[in-house]
């Protein structure tokens, strides 16, 4: 068990959980809970640190989550190293307050742009399903980012494209405010968002900026043929040369005094109504 927060493990876990450039070395991101652990995928993580009480109340069945006994066995079989640490040492690693007794190293899985959208069309082609993507451009909270990637999946969009500038995915309370959608969601970052778009385009699948200038509702589109939409960062919303590539504005109806909605919120409202008709 390690007790030392000198430790090494704990140091380069640390290190990780604060500088972006190290999990990116390494290819990995931190995942803290019992959800995060219990949904991730084996063959993807690398190591578990598990706090010593959490550890004895698994094992003696005084906590009832069994999918998180089987993980930590599994993964003890398949020789993925399982460290037991005590509180302190948890709570040196965690990036929340209250940790809640697992944290995970996991492997990233890397998607491609054309990959997406060859399977969003098979898809569609198969089951009848739109074509569903989600473009962020410069989207700064990782609270929001989080809640899209989350929102995503709830709404069965076929992936999440982010320009360079958007937070960092990997960011610690992106994690977590994906609820462990992260796990299943096809994202990619671009370098070219207008390249995105142009292909998405040369497919047919309808790209609409969420803007004030819309002068129709979301509500009235048909989404039939597929949607891609665009939101743009909290604070200025798209870049003119990127709202221009859009094939429609479109807007959110509003009262009071307010001209928009916060970034996730916005997109939630969007995802759903072009998935409306699957559910």
């Amino acid at each position: 068990m390690i007790t030392s927060c000198a430790n090494s493990k704990v140091k380069r876990i640390v290190a990780l959980q604060e500088k972006s450039r190290n999990r990116a070395k390494e290819n990995v991101f931190i995942a803290e809970g019992l959800k995060m652990f219990e949904e991730a995928p084996l063959s993807a993580i690398r190591e578990v640190y598990i706090e010593e009480t959490v550890a004895d109340a698994l094992e003696n069945g005084e906590l009832q989550r069994t999918d998180a006994l089987e993980k930590w066995k599994a993964c003890e079989r398949d020789g993925i190293p399982v460290e037991t640490v005590n509180r302190e040492v948890l709570l040196k690693m965690s990036d929340t307050q209250s940790p809640q007794g697992v944290l995970c190293v996991i492997e990233r899985h890397s998607y491609d742009v054309k990959e997406m959208v060859t399977v969003a069309i098979r898809r569609k082609q198969e089951s009848g399903q739109s074509p569903l993507f989600l473009l962020l451009e410069d989207i700064q909270d990782p609270g929001n980012l989080g809640t899209m990637i989350r929102t995503a999946e709830g709404a069965g969009a076929d992936g999440v494209i982010m320009s360079r500038g958007t937070v960092d995915i990997y960011n610690p309370k992106t994690i977590r405010s994906t609820m462990g959608s992260l796990y299943r969601v096809p994202f990619v970052y671009t370098d070219a968002l207008s390249e995105v778009i142009a292909l998405l385009q040369k497919e047919e699948i309808k790209v609409y900026a969420a803007h004030l200038k819309g002068e129709k509702y979301y509500h009235q589109f048909s989404y039939k043929e597929g949607a891609a939409f665009l939101i743009g960062n909290e604070g200025n919303g798209l870049k003119k040369e990127t709202a221009d590539l859009a094939d429609c504005y479109l807007k959110i109806p509003m009262e009071g005094k307010l001209e928009s909605l916060n970034a996730s919120v916005a997109a939630a409202l969007l995802m759903y109504q072009a998935a409306i008709g699957k559910f």
